[in-house]
This record gives C-alpha cells, structure tokens and sequence, in this order.
C-alpha cells in the first residue's frame, strides 16, 4: 500500500499518511474551499488501510482550526475507526492541541464522547 502525502496550504493541513508505521498525521488550519476533494483521497486512504490487513491505526491530530466541512469529513473518520474498533481492529487518535486555543480542546472532547477506541487529548505549548 501506498504512503499519502498532501503538503499544507494556508488553509489546508498537511496529511501524512505512513502505510508501514499504520499513523496517519494531519498539521496545521482546515478550512479549504472543497473539503471532500481535500479529504477524499485520505478517507480512501483509511478505508484501504482498514481493509488490508489487521495492523493498528493510529491517527495523530495537530489541527489549528477546522470548518464546518473539515468537522463532518473527521466525523466521517472516527465513524470509521470506530466501526474497525467494534471489529476488534486497534486504532487510536492523539489530539494535540495549542493551550491558548480552547475551542479546538472542546471539539476534541466532543469528538471522544462519541468513541469508545483509545482517544487522547493533550495540550502543546506553542
């Protein structure tokens, strides 16, 4: 399987996607124009990556910002991972967050009330 690699925008994050380590990153502000044209290739990425095999996933989440579309595409992953978890699948999500920007903390926090996988949420100095 192949690695994904989307380089970072002012408004898009960079996306790393490491097939052999099973992280896929995501860095920086979401709020493209299109978000599924952004996100398609990833959400293909992570279905592909579900489907082929029985290794971990673990997503590693260093995200600013996200819109309305940015939230419901991640919406869309944790579904994922959650269906692939309820199957008995391992998979994970690290959600750093910046400690001056509280509002990305409670959309994390929001998203993991939703989870029963491994979900943590951690503060990073800027």
């Amino acid at each position: 399987m192949d690695n994904l690699n989307v380089e970072s925008t002012q408004s898009t994050p960079s996306i790393v996607a490491d097939a052999q380590a099973g992280v896929v990153e995501m860095r920086g502000d979401s709020y493209p124009e299109n978000s599924f044209e952004l996100f398609s290739p990833l959400v293909a990425w992570i279905e592909k990556f579900l489907e082929d095999g029985s290794r971990p996933l673990t997503l590693e989440l260093h995200l600013l910002y996200l819109n309305t579309s940015s939230v419901k595409v991640m919406m869309d992953i944790f579904d994922m991972l959650e269906e692939a978890h309820r199957s008995g699948r391992q998979v994970a999500v690290n959600w750093y967050y910046d400690e001056q920007n509280e509002r990305v903390a409670e959309l994390a926090e929001e998203f993991k009330e939703d989870c029963s996988f491994p979900f943590r949420i951690a503060s990073q100095v800027s």
